[in-house]
Order: C-alpha cells, then structure tokens, then sequence
C-alpha cells in the first residue's frame, strides 16, 4: 500500500482508539467524610481548602450525631473518613475494624458553654439560673457525647455549689430538661427558634450562632472534648484519605478551627 494511504489511516487508528467509548476517562477523586455536627461550618471551610490544594478531588460530608455516624458505619454505610466528637465512638469502630487507630489523630478540642434565647427573656444572668424552676432546658441526649459532657459539667457546678453550702443544683436543673436531642446542634436550633430558654452546646455551636447571648463555664468545671479523624478500613480512596486527615493538622486547617471556637490540636 502506497505510504501516502497509509499515514491517514494511522492517524485515524489512533483518533478512532483515543475517542473509542470503551477507553478510560481521568475521574476525579471523591471523598466522603463522615463528621460530627458541631464541625459544620469548619469542615464547610476546610473541605473547599482541600479541594482547592488538591485540584480534580471532590469532597463531600455528612453531619450528625458522632453515635448516628457511627451506627450508619456499623451498618454498611460507604465513607473515606470519621471524625467524631468523642473518642470512644472512634473506638468502638476500631475495635470491630471500621478504622484503623495507629492511623487516628485528635485534631481538635471543644467545650461546653450555655447558649441563652435571643433577648434572654428568662434573664438568666449566671449558672445559678439553670436551677430555677420553671425554665427551660435543653441538652443533648445522654448516649450524645455532647449531651455527656453537659451532664458531666452539671455534676461538676453541683459539686461546686455543694463545696460552698449549697444543695441539690445538679437535681434542680435536670429538672428543667424539656428535651433531650440527637445533637447539641439539635439543641441549639431549639433556642434559636424560641423553643427553650437555653441549652448547654459546644462553643463552636455558640460561634455559629452569633445573636444567642452565652453563659461561660469556669474551666475548673468544664470537660474538654478530643475530636479524632481516621481513614475507614472500606474506604476506595484510602491514599486521599490519609491525605485528609493529616490536613486536618496543618497550620490552615487548624487555622480555620480556631475561627469556629475549636481549641486546636493537644500540644
């Protein structure tokens, strides 16, 4: 065959095999990130941060109580990374090899502060006004690690207020519970919709929630929360999973923490 046929007809073979509906695309790479509630707005920022330091990967989340991740997990939900606001719902997901600990990292704190209803009609004005009868109350439930630590915070003020004569704080203010809620971002909403007086929340939920008056909480009574982040042993992109969670410590990641009320990674 003339050497004039046969150039086009190379060219076309190779048209024809770059075009073919059968050759492999480039696919961008996915990642779902499983996270608790009170990271929101954090993780919102830093995902965006992610993607845009690692062009072509998307990133997308699911926010809910960190115990609801983990039962979604424990039944056969499908993510790259868990980061919870307690490390014993990490835990358990270890221990029946959901995740892998020596690849665990606390990347973050929290504590508990008092959100107070726009206008603080109930004008509470100190911890002492969550015992007064007739207000209302709202915390976490107690299988929440949010609504966990509020319950440990309250039995830390009643042991204060009893080591200075008083009695009976942490029964008075349980007895204002008016509700028990899946999350402390669950809890905070019902303040802000006029539903309770004041909820006890983490302070990353009281900085996304600008125009509710807060009540803080002497350190010596108040319980820090470690949240750690692990690739998932199901994860299909356990590289890029990795990669998220070690960006969880870099300095922009931590940056960005600090901004929504985290305290940053245990020094």
């Amino acid at each position: 065959m003339p050497r004039s046929v046969l150039l086009p007809l190379l060219l076309l073979s190779i048209l024809g095999s770059a075009c073919s509906p059968g050759a492999p695309e480039p696919t961008p790479g996915k990642l779902t990130i499983f996270a608790a509630a009170s990271l929101t707005e954090a993780f919102g920022e830093i995902g965006a941060a992610f993607e845009e330091s690692h062009p072509g990967v998307s990133v997308t989340f699911n926010f809910a109580g960190s115990q609801q991740l983990r039962a979604q997990l424990e039944q056969g939900a499908q993510a790259d990374v868990f980061a919870s606001a307690s490390p014993r719902e990490m835990d358990k997901l270890a221990a029946q090899g959901f995740a892998d600990p020596s690849k665990s990292e606390i990347f973050a704190q929290n504590r508990i502060v008092v959100v107070l209803a726009k206008g603080n009609a109930a004008n509470i004005t100190s911890l002492q006004g969550l015992a007064r009868p007739g207000l209302r109350l709202v915390l976490a439930a107690e299988e929440v690690p949010a609504g966990e630590y509020a319950r440990q915070v309250i039995d830390n003020l009643d042991k204060s207020v009893t080591s200075n004569g008083g009695t009976g704080y942490a029964q008075a203010v349980l007895a204002n519970v008016v509700s028990s809620d899946e999350s402390a971002r669950q809890a905070l909403s019902r303040v802000q919709l006029g539903e309770a007086d004041a909820a006890l929340v983490y302070a990353s939920d009281a900085v996304s929630a600008p125009e509710l008056p807060v009540l803080e909480i002497p350190a010596e009574s108040n319980v820090i929360a470690s949240y750690p982040a692990a690739p998932l042993a199901t994860s299909k992109q356990r590289g890029l999973a990795e990669e998220f969670v070690a960006y969880l410590l870099t300095p922009k990641a931590q940056g960005i923490l600090k901004n929504w009320g985290f305290a940053g990674k245990p020094q």
